[in-house]
């Protein structure tokens, strides 16, 4: 087998893509990935030794961040970067090693601590990862639990990146990734695995507060915000992904440049921030969620920046027009740097917009959001009276990400059959499935409370633990709340695995559950949590409402 990938919902007929990812990456990136991904765990290994400095330790720390991130489900498509980072990690395994005997240390015996770098050629690299990809665990059960945590991971370490950008770091939650990491090439129990799982949902916890706090300290908290949907008659640049920082830096310096910026996708909730809202050059948000892109890009007419994953293969015509930065990553697009003070020159694509025309209006009106969890709680007597009074039946928490599978029409046709005595909670770019909808109110209270992008499902938590209070629960699983999520890729994955350390259970996850699940991992998660699959809209609803 050529490649092997089960990480997104996605997978190949359900068990995963070997030719080619469905996402669109080859085989050549895929063996990249894993080679990436196997050099960040060699690093792990050496930088959790007691001889290495903390400084050195740190450097390790942020390696890992990034390469899990770039090895995200469409964040970087682009081989020779991904080459380029192996080689960057090779040199860096390399000092450690030299650091480590220096200060008397032994060097771990195996081949995560001595492989060579692959040659440049495509081939060498394909059979290199073949023998430390997905597969190279034999066992079904050990290799379904490694790559669950491997996927947390590289959530966790997406959230962590956007907070560090914001200058909040834990280092105490920097360490867990290196050791789960290396936990993940030793010989554990299934038991071992799965407390070392649950643990990936204690800390992913800790990095979405982290991020959360790294966000409202930077921007304040979001406040409730109509958001316009349609279009000006200026150039301008449309930004995706979801990391903050660069579309402030953006904002920045296109002020007076006579060029506008919009938002698409996941960067949606940056409108609920007021540090953004004195910005009159971020006219509204374009679009819908990530998979429309190839042809909402088409009517934009300005240049795209990626700040993140969600990159769909752009026409080859269409390229030109790709720029990425951070993580993300794309063959023939322009890739802007930070500098060493995470500064960013957005020059080129900023006299690239004025050269090309002005979006094409494909929406007018607007939408509505900016109940994160202050916001809610700002409301609490509102809410907490609707619920008292039989006004508000139930919440729905319909958080996760969107994809281009047909089955997902099942999460719009679910909303639009809810009953008009309850609530939808939402983050992420679920919420494209039915946030345009006109569902109405509750006595002023939106029936859609979009909390905002996919990290801020921690609100959605903190909204839950405090209706838990208020109503003086013991059981956070005792309040009127329903779990109904979609998942596309990891960090779904890790907001799944905060919301099972929080104690939170019987949840529905769809449209399909992961391939990655063996069978008896899958059934430890049905019996200690209750996880289930979606089933048809009218059969869930009646299972949920009675």
């Amino acid at each position: 087998m050529s490649m092997f990938c089960y990480q997104c919902q996605e997978a190949a007929k359900g068990t995963g893509c070997d030719v080619r990812g469905v996402c669109g990456k080859t085989e050549e990136v895929s063996a990249l990935q894993d080679l990436l991904l196997y050099t960040v765990k060699g690093i792990a290994g050496l930088a959790l030794k007691e001889e290495i400095s903390d400084a050195s330790r740190l450097a390790a720390e942020d390696f890992a961040i990034r390469g899990l991130f770039i090895t995200i489900t469409n964040a970087n498509f682009d081989d020779a970067a991904i080459a380029v980072k192996i080689y960057d990690g090779l040199a860096m395994r390399n000092a450690l090693e030299n650091e480590l005997r220096a200060a008397g240390g032994q060097i771990p015996e195996g081949d995560l601590y001595s492989w060579n770098a692959v040659g440049r050629d495509a081939l060498d690299a394909k059979a290199s990862a073949s023998a430390v990809g997905v597969l190279a665990t034999e066992n079904e059960d050990v290799r379904s639990l490694r790559e669950l945590i491997v996927y947390g991971l590289k959530g966790i370490a997406a959230y962590a990146e956007h907070a560090i950008n914001l200058g909040k770091v834990d280092r105490e939650l920097q360490r867990f990734i290196l050791e789960a990491l290396v936990a993940t090439t030793e010989e554990h129990s299934v038991d071992e695995l799965v407390a070392l799982t649950l643990k990936t949902g204690d800390n992913a916890v800790t990095v979405m507060s982290l991020l959360d706090a790294a966000n409202t300290g930077a921007y304040g908290n979001p406040e409730i915000t109509e958001v316009n949907i349609g279009t000006q008659n200026n150039p301008a640049i449309l930004v995706s992904g979801h990391d903050l920082k660069d579309l402030e830096q953006l904002l920045e310096q296109t002020v007076g440049t006579g060029v506008d910026v919009y938002t698409h996708g996941e960067m949606l909730p940056a409108h609920y921030y007021p540090e953004f809202k004195k910005y009159d050059n971020l006219i509204g948000n374009y679009g819908n969620a990530w998979w429309k892109q190839k042809e909402e890009f088409e009517s934009f007419g300005g240049p795209i920046l990626f700040t993140t994953n969600c990159i769909v293969p752009p026409k080859d015509e269409n390229v030109s027009k790709i720029y990425t930065t951070g993580a993300s990553g794309y063959p023939g697009s322009v890739h802007i740097l930070a500098d060493e003070n995470g500064n960013k020159d957005f020059s080129q694509i900023i006299e690239h917009a004025k050269k090309l025309p002005a979006p094409i209006a494909i929406e007018e009106g607007s939408i509505v959001g900016g109940f994160a969890h202050a916001q809610v709680v700002a409301l609490a007597d509102t809410v907490v009276d609707a619920v008292k009074s039989g006004a508000i039946r139930k919440f729905f928490v319909m958080a996760g990400c969107d994809g281009r599978q047909k089955s997902r029409s099942y999460y719009t046709e679910f909303a639009e059959k809810l009953p008009e005595d309850t609530v939808i909670l939402t983050a992420g770019c679920a919420k494209y499935r039915y946030n345009k909808l006109d569902l109405g109110d509750i006595g002023g209270i939106p029936r859609v409370l979009d909390a905002g992008q996919c990290n801020d499902s921690y609100s959605l938590v903190a909204i839950a633990m405090k209706l838990q209070e208020v109503f003086e629960l013991d059981d956070i699983n005792d309040l009127p709340i329903v779990y109904n999520i979609a998942w596309y890729e990891q960090k779904a994955v890790t907001v799944l695995l905060a919301l099972l350390a929080l104690g939170v259970k019987n949840i529905h996850l769809g449209p399909t559950l992961p391939a990655f699940l063996s069978p008896n991992v899958l059934n430890v998660l049905v019996e200690n949590f209750g996880i289930a699959p979606m089933g048809t809209v009218d059969a869930d609803l009646e299972l949920f409402l009675g």
